[in-house]
């Protein structure tokens, strides 16, 4: 009954090597979107590892289990597992995992409950700023102009979502540079990059003690903001995208000596003024599928004895 073990080991060298490896890679400031998805897959992978791992020990610890896991399966398969052959380590390992899974889930539901929190907090405190008039119907406009000193715009998710641009963003933006604007946050919606933003948070805050977690979002926060300004780019240039962040945000001291609140703003200005050569086709084909196949390797590890007893 080795398969329980293998899996936790590829799952620790999976959290260990995945984030060593796309912190030495090259191309993810290149393809915001291709390390988006490599990301992914690499946690995936480790609580795919976990979640198969504690399957096959529950299964191995109790007969009920196995009753369930195996039920279609020939007795050669069942077999092959050795499931027999488990020691105390079996419940003790299945049971752990277990844990950490409703502890998971448990930080997920929490991230998800003060989300809606803030949205309901922030709707109400935007519709005393910006009141129904009469005759419109609420929820109506999902662009709302809201008087403020500070330049700003963000989106802000929901049923409807809007997208809400204070008169001093009006006031200091350009037609085009407003235009980049809100392609950068209709970016984020369209992906619901707030859907990663909010797994990352709870698997973070779940295990603190897990640097991959930690590292994972960090890097959604800010490959998001990477992979909205291209699509911003994309549409109003590079060099309008820049102005419009510049313009934004020269008031906050991002730019200048001392770290302040925002400080990746200056690299992302930079990179839109120095565009990096984004990958061939065939590379980013390459990267898509061999980022795919790390979630697929715990799968395969966890059939392959059954696979073999078919034979």
């Amino acid at each position: 009954m080795m398969v329980p073990a293998v899996l936790l080991v590829i799952g620790v060298l999976t959290a260990v090597l995945g984030p060593r490896l796309l912190a030495r890679a090259d191309w993810t400031d290149r393809e915001p979107v291709l390390a988006l998805w490599a990301w992914q897959c690499v946690v995936a992978a480790v609580l795919l590892c976990c979640a198969l791992s504690m399957t096959l020990s529950a299964a191995a610890a109790w007969q009920a289990v196995r009753g369930h896991v195996f039920a279609p399966a020939p007795r050669s398969v069942v077999e092959a597992y050795a499931l027999g052959t488990a020691g105390l380590w079996a419940p003790t390992t299945a049971v752990a995992l277990a844990c950490g899974g409703v502890w998971s889930a448990a930080m997920l539901v929490r991230e998800i409950v003060r989300t809606q929190a803030r949205r309901r907090r922030r709707r109400a405190e935007l519709l005393v700023r910006v009141p129904v008039l009469p005759g419109e119907e609420p929820g109506a406009d999902r662009l709302v102009v809201l008087e403020g000193e500070r330049p700003d715009a963000w989106w802000l998710p929901g049923t409807p979502p809007r997208l809400v641009v204070t008169t001093a963003a009006l006031r200091r933006l350009t037609g085009r540079q407003l235009d980049a604007v809100l392609a950068h946050e209709q970016g984020h919606a369209r992906a619901r990059h707030d859907w990663l933003l909010h797994c990352s948070a709870a698997l973070a805050d779940g295990f603190p003690q897990v640097p991959v977690f930690a590292a994972f979002r960090d890097e959604m926060h800010r490959l998001v903001e990477l992979a909205a300004d291209d699509v911003a780019s994309r549409r109003f240039g590079r060099l309008t995208t820049a102005l419009a962040l510049v313009e934004l945000n020269e008031d906050r001291g991002v730019f200048g000596p001392c770290p302040a609140p925002r400080a990746d703003v200056p690299s992302r200005v930079h990179r839109l003024l120095t565009p990096p050569d984004r990958l061939t086709a065939a590379r980013r084909l390459r990267l898509t599928a061999l980022a795919s196949l790390v979630p697929v390797i715990p799968v395969l590890v966890t059939l392959v004895p059954g696979l073999g007893a078919l034979r």
